[in-house]
C-alpha cells in the first residue's frame, strides 16, 4: 500500500515538471480583436505574424495552428502568409448566451521548435440581424363584457436573440377603439407590453376583437415581429329577448286542422349561451279561450290549432307571448299576437219561403204577388253575398222588395190547359270559391177558368150513310174536346135547326147530348134525297158557358135497288113492240134503237145491252152501249118475213139488275123511209105522243112547283136577320136535288137518240131545248138548270148537247 501511494505521488512530480516546463514557453499576454459577427467566409481578421512578431516563412515550418475553444472552426490561420480569417460564418446568438452583454471567441495559436502558444481572443460584435419574435402568434384573451374601461391585460412579450440596443425596445397596437398599449421596462431591462381597456365592451356588438401587437427593436434599421391578439368579449346577461315585431297579425281560415300551424314566432337574444336560451309562454292577458283554441310551444314558438276554428263563432283572438332567457339573472320580452279567422265557404245559403199563394186562377193578372221568400248566408264577403234565382223557362220572375227579401210575381200569362201545375224552384247560390247552394221547391196549383171553347178534330165532317138504311142507326161519333175542367168541360151536343122544304134536321137526325152520337132517324132513298148539310154545336156547362158548331155533310151512298127501265121503244105493259122496216133495207141501216134508264147513280145506272133471243144471229148486231139495233147485211128472199128480238138491258150493280123487251120485226115491200131519213114531221109526231104528252105535262108541273119553292126561299131569306159575325155563314140545308155541273159536250144521233136524251135529261130536273143547225138534219140540244141558288155550290152551268 505504501509503495503505491509513493508511485502516485511520483507521477504528479512529474506532471508539475512538465506543466512549469511548458508554461514558460506560453505567452502570458493575450490578444485582442473585434470582429462583427455574420462576417462572410475568407474575411481576413487580423495578420498573426505582424501582430505576434513571428517570422512569416517559419510559419510553416513550425506548424503553426489555432487551436480554438468552440464546438465549430469559425477562424483558421493561413501559415504562408500568417493571416487569420473567417473560415464558418459566426452567428453571435448562436455562440454565446443572450444573458452575456460581450461574447468572445478564444483561440490559442500554437508554434513548434521552439513550442510558443499565444492567446487570442476575438471580440464578436453583435448586429441586428435578428427581428423581435414573440413565443405564440396569437394571443388570446376572455374579457368580460362587463369590465369597466381601464382595466389592464399582461401580454406576452417579444424576444430578440440580439443585445444592447437591437434588442426590443418598444411594441405598437393597431388602431382600435377599445384598446391600447402601455410599455414597461422589467429588472432585467426588458420591455414587455400591457392592454388597457380604454372603451367598455359590447359582445352582442362585436364579440372578438382581432388587434395586432408590433414589438420593434432599436437596431439600425430598427427590425420588428407581431404577433396576433385575440381578445374574445365574454357574454352577460345583458339583453333582453325580442321579437321580430312588437305586433303580429295573422289570418288563418276557419275550419283549419288541428296541428295546422298559425305562426312560427321567433324571439332573439343578442346574449348566447344560457343567456340565449329562450322559452315562450303566454301572458296573463291570454284568456283561456285562445289558449284551449292555440297551443304554443315553449321550445320552438310555433302557434298551432288546437280547437275548431268558426268564423262564425269568433272572428279574432287577441294573445300576449312572452319570450324568457335562462340566464342566472334572466330577461324577457313580450310581443302582442291578433289572430283574425277568415270566412270560408262552409255556410250553404239557406232559402225561407214567408208567404205562398196556391191555387190561384189562370187568369190570374201580371205583376201579381204569388210568393214572399228570404235568403241568407252566415258567411261574410263574397261568400255571404247570394244569389236568388227561378228557372227561365217559367212565366215568373222575381222582384226584391227589401235587403235579403224577394217577391215571386207573374211575368206572363198563365194557361192552365197547357200547363196545369209548376213544380217552382227558388235556387240560392252564394259568391263563394267554390259556389254553395241550396233550393226550395213549391208546387203552384192553377184553378180552371172557362177560356176554351169546345175544339171538334175537325172542322167538317163528311159522312156517307148507304140508302135504305135502318131508322135509328148510329152514323157517327162526332166528340168534341174541351181542355177546361169540371163543369167548364162537360159538353151538350145540339144540332142547329133549320128548316128545308118544311123539314126539320131533327126530324131526320138525332144526337146524343152526352157523347155526340149521331143518328139517323129515317131511311134515306138516294133517289129521292142525296145529301144533307147541316151544322152541330157543342156547349160546355161554364159559366158563362162556350160553344162551337161544326159542318156536318151527310152523303147518301146509292145502291142498286133499281132495276132499268126500258122507255124506248115505248110498248104497253108486258106487250110485244112491233116494228116495220123496208125490205131492201141496206146494211148497217138503224133498225131500231133500246133505250133504258136506271134511277140509281151513276155507277149502278151504268146499261149495257145484249140480245137474249134473235131469230138470226147474222142478220142483225146490238151496239151493247147505246142498244142500237142495226142490219148487218141485206134482207134475201130466204129470210123469214117475221123477226122476232129479244134484247136484255143491264145495269152495273153488284148484283146486276135488268130489264127485257121484245122487238117484233116485220119486213114489208113499200118504200118506207129509214129512220136515218126522217124528217122534222115525224119526229115531232113520235116525240109528241101520248107518253111524251104526259112527260111533258109532269115537266111543266115540277118545274112550277121549283119556281114556287124558290121564290118561297128568297122571301124567307129576305126576312131572317143577317148572322152575326162570330157565327159561321150557315151551311145547313137540304139537298135532295145534285147541281153538278155537266161539261160541255156535242153529241151526234139520230132522232131515237135524241129523245132518250130528252128522257134523261127531263129526269134529271132539267129543261131541253132542241135548236135545228141550219143548213143539216141535226140538232143542239141545251140541257138548262131548272134552278140556281139551291146550296152553296156555283151554279151549274147548262150543257149544251149537239145531236
Amino acid at each position: 500500500m505504501r509503495s503505491f501511494v509513493t508511485m502516485q505521488t511520483w507521477k504528479r512530480y512529474v506532471t508539475l515538471v512538465i506543466l512549469f516546463s511548458f508554461v514558460h514557453y506560453i505567452s502570458t499576454s493575450v490578444t485582442h480583436y473585434s470582429i462583427p459577427e455574420e462576417m462572410k467566409e475568407g474575411s481576413v481578421v487580423a495578420n498573426l505574424a505582424t501582430d505576434l512578431s513571428l517570422d512569416v516563412n517559419t510559419l510553416n515550418q513550425r506548424k503553426m495552428r489555432l487551436d480554438l475553444i468552440a464546438n465549430k472552426k469559425y477562424l483558421d490561420v493561413n501559415k504562408r502568409t500568417g493571416e487569420l480569417y473567417v473560415a464558418e460564418k459566426i452567428d453571435r446568438e448562436y455562440l454565446c448566451s443572450k444573458t452575456l452583454t460581450l461574447c468572445y471567441l478564444k483561440m490559442e495559436v500554437i508554434l513548434e521548435n521552439p513550442l510558443r502558444i499565444f492567446n487570442i481572443e476575438i471580440e464578436i460584435l453583435d448586429m441586428n440581424d435578428n427581428a423581435p419574435q414573440f413565443r405564440r402568434d396569437a394571443i388570446h384573451l376572455d374579457i368580460s363584457e362587463s369590465t369597466p374601461s381601464g382595466e389592464r391585460f399582461s401580454l406576452s412579450n417579444a424576444v430578440d436573440p440580439d443585445v444592447g440596443s437591437n434588442s426590443v425596445k418598444t411594441y405598437h397596437l393597431s388602431e382600435s377603439d377599445h384598446f391600447n398599449i402601455e410599455v414597461q421596462t422589467g429588472r432585467d431591462g426588458s420591455k414587455f407590453a400591457d392592454l388597457i381597456l380604454k372603451k367598455t365592451l359590447d359582445r352582442e356588438q362585436q364579440s372578438i376583437h382581432n388587434l395586432i401587437l408590433t414589438a420593434v427593436d432599436g437596431g439600425t434599421p430598427a427590425r420588428s415581429g407581431t404577433a396576433s391578439v385575440i381578445v374574445h368579449v365574454l357574454d352577460t346577461n345583458d339583453n333582453t329577448p325580442t321579437f321580430d315585431k312588437p305586433i303580429y297579425t295573422v289570418k288563418i281560415m276557419e275550419n283549419s286542422p288541428i296541428g295546422s300551424l298559425v305562426i312560427h314566432l321567433n324571439a332573439t337574444d343578442l346574449d348566447e349561451g344560457s343567456n340565449s336560451d329562450i322559452t315562450y309562454s303566454y301572458s296573463l292577458y291570454t284568456s283561456e279561450k285562445t289558449q284551449e283554441t292555440f297551443n304554443l310551444n315553449p321550445s320552438s314558438g310555433e302557434i298551432t290549432v288546437k280547437g275548431m276554428l268558426n268564423y262564425e263563432d269568433l272572428r279574432i283572438y287577441d294573445m300576449e307571448v312572452i319570450a324568457t332567457d335562462k340566464g342566472a339573472n334572466s330577461l324577457s320580452g313580450q310581443c302582442t299576437l291578433k289572430i283574425i279567422v277568415e270566412d270560408m265557404n262552409d255556410n250553404h245559403p239557406e232559402v225561407s219561403i214567408k208567404s205562398f199563394q196556391s191555387p190561384v186562377s189562370e187568369n190570374i193578372e201580371l205583376d201579381t204577388v204569388i210568393a214572399v221568400v228570404s235568403v241568407s248566408d252566415k258567411d261574410s264577403g263574397d261568400n255571404g253575398v247570394v244569389d236568388l234565382h227561378v228557372p227561365d223557362n217559367m212565366p215568373f220572375k222575381l222582384r226584391e222588395s227589401s235587403d235579403n227579401y224577394y217577391e215571386l210575381v207573374v211575368s206572363e200569362p198563365l194557361d192552365r190547359e197547357k200547363v196545369p201545375e209548376y213544380d217552382i224552384t227558388f235556387t240560392v247560390t252564394d259568391r263563394g270559391s267554390p259556389p254553395l247552394s241550396d233550393n226550395e221547391t213549391m208546387t203552384l196549383e192553377l184553378l180552371d177558368v172557362n177560356d176554351n171553347v169546345p175544339q171538334f178534330p175537325q172542322s167538317f165532317y163528311t159522312i156517307r150513310v148507304m140508302e135504305n138504311n135502318a131508322p135509328g142507326a148510329l152514323l157517327s161519333s162526332l166528340t168534341a174536346f174541351d181542355p177546361d175542367l169540371h163543369e167548364n168541360q162537360y159538353l151538350v151536343y145540339f144540332i142547329l135547326e133549320k128548316e128545308i122544304a118544311n123539314t126539320s134536321m131533327s126530324m131526320l137526325f138525332s144526337i146524343n147530348p152526352e157523347n155526340g152520337n149521331l143518328y139517323a132517324l129515317k131511311t134515306f132513298d138516294y133517289e129521292i134525297e142525296k145529301e144533307f148539310l147541316f151544322h152541330i154545336e157543342a156547349r160546355d156547362s161554364g159559366s158563362p158557358p162556350l160553344s162551337s158548331n161544326v159542318t156536318v155533310h151527310i152523303i147518301i151512298v146509292d145502291q142498286n135497288d133499281n132495276a132499268p127501265v126500258i122507255v124506248s121503244p115505248w110498248r104497253a105493259h108486258g106487250s110485244m113492240v112491233e116494228e116495220k122496216i123496208p125490205r131492201s133495207t141496206d146494211k148497217g141501216s138503224l133498225v131500231a134503237k133500246v133505250i133504258a134508264l136506271d134511277t140509281d147513280s151513276v155507277h149502278n145506272s151504268r146499261i149495257t145491252y145484249q140480245f137474249l133471243q134473235v131469230t138470226d144471229a147474222t142478220l142483225f148486231s146490238l151496239d151493247q152501249y147505246n142498244g142500237e139495233i142495226r142490219t148487218m147485211r141485206m134482207f134475201s128472199y130466204r129470210d123469214p118475213r117475221h123477226q122476232r128480238l129479244v134484247v136484255v138491258a143491264k145495269d152495273n150493280g153488284e148484283p146486276a139488275l135488268s130489264a127485257t123487251v121484245t122487238i117484233k120485226l116485220s119486213t114489208v115491200e113499200t118504200a118506207v123511209k129509214a129512220y136515218s131519213d126522217m124528217t122534222e114531221v115525224p119526229l115531232e109526231y113520235d116525240i109528241f105522243s101520248d107518253l111524251n104528252l104526259y112527260l111533258v105535262i109532269g115537266l111543266g108541273s115540277v118545274s112550277f112547283l121549283l119556281l114556287i119553292t124558290i121564290l118561297v126561299t128568297i122571301v124567307l131569306k129576305c126576312q131572317n136577320p143577317k148572322p152575326s159575325k162570330a157565327a159561321p155563314p150557315c151551311r145547313n140545308s137540304v139537298i135532295s136535288e145534285r147541281n153538278s155541273t155537266i161539261a160541255d159536250s156535242t153529241l151526234v144521233s139520230n132522232d131515237a137518240y135524241w129523245y132518250s136524251l130528252f128522257l134523261a135529261e127531263t129526269r134529271k130536273g132539267k129543261m131541253v131545248v132542241r135548236q135545228p143547225v141550219p143548213k143539216g138534219s141535226r140538232y143542239i140540244v141545251s140541257s138548262l138548270p131548272r134552278s140556281t141558288g139551291m146550296s152553296e155550290t156555283s151554279d151549274s152551268a147548262a150543257s149544251t148537247l149537239q145531236v
